[in-house]
């Protein structure tokens, strides 16, 4: 049987509409969803970063830390940068961090070259990558197109992993948010560039490809600051967890190189499971808003 025309047309037209709705609703971020609608976005982050980890290097590991609290907590929406005497940010773990401010620069600039488009929650994903990559870390490709929350409780903060816990109550928590073993090694492994992440990190600023001389990729003019967070030899305690505990040992090892174990790429599967961690419980499409300055709602 053929197809009118007629009906050809309303086929098309409820496949577009389908594709709308989906799209309106959200099904999750993608790279290069501002590419029309704010293309400078990536650039200015990176030039808000690299202005202030310039002028002090721990803004760095403050920024990171700043994403992967904010995704633990309501997932990645910006909910952590809201202000109140009750917020995320008054929460005990959450008062050493560092870096609002560098969030709050990148929002004005953005705010100023397209008004009202890119999200707190997606800065704060962005401004994460690239604190890695300023400091000598590798890069990766940013899904963006979230949403930013309404809601910021420091009660709910409690599940937030903590360096203290021990390694059952970690797994558990990175597994309550879809993430498995190898992704909390590699987080917090990684998290705290070049703290927690001394096993795995060191040798890139000591004993680079068994020179005796650091990593050449690594910015000379961060290197005291790194060894300094990483003392040659140093073990934290969240380190040694990860290496006494079998589960998490073998993956310890397998990014540490040790002979007889598959090796895994330390970069490549941190930049893996920073987009992993960047998915949790996404706002997006309708959901949340746009917030035009981070530390309140509109």
């Amino acid at each position: 049987m053929k197809v009118s025309s007629f009906n050809k047309m309303g086929i098309l037209v409820i496949i577009l509409l389908a594709t709308m709705t989906n799209i309106a609703q959200g099904q999750g971020t993608r790279v290069g969803f501002y590419r029309t609608t704010c293309p400078r976005v990536e650039s200015i982050v990176q030039s808000a970063v690299r202005q202030a980890v310039r002028s002090n290097p721990t803004m760095a590991p403050g920024l990171l830390r700043i994403f992967f609290h904010d995704c633990f907590v309501n997932g990645c929406d910006a909910s952590l940068l809201l202000n109140g005497s009750s917020s995320e940010k008054t929460a005990r773990p959450n008062l050493p961090l560092r870096g609002f401010q560098v969030i709050d620069a990148a929002k004005a600039q953005l705010e100023r070259a397209c008004p009202g488009v890119v999200s707190c929650a997606d800065i704060v994903a962005l401004a994460a990558r690239d604190s890695v990559v300023l400091t000598g870390g590798t890069s990766w490709q940013v899904p963006l197109g979230r949403r930013d929350g309404f809601v910021s409780r420091a009660s709910d903060t409690t599940n937030l992993p903590a360096f203290n816990d021990p390694i059952t109550v970690q797994i558990r928590k990175f597994s309550d948010k879809g993430l498995n073993t190898q992704d909390l090694v590699a987080l917090v492994g990684g998290h705290t560039i070049g703290t927690a992440a001394c096993s795995v990190f060191s040798y890139r600023l000591y004993n680079f490809n068994n020179t005796n001389r650091p990593d050449p990729s690594i910015n000379q003019a961060f290197l005291p600051q790194l060894r300094a967070l990483c003392p040659n030899g140093g073990v934290l305690e969240s380190d040694a967890k990860l290496l006494s505990n079998p589960t998490t040992q073998r993956f310890v090892q397998r990014f540490s190189g040790v002979r007889g174990t598959p090796n895994l790429r330390f970069n490549v599967e941190f930049g893996r499971s920073m987009v992993k961690m960047g998915n949790i419980e996404l706002k997006t499409g309708r959901q949340g808003e746009i917030r035009r300055v981070c530390t309140t709602t509109n």
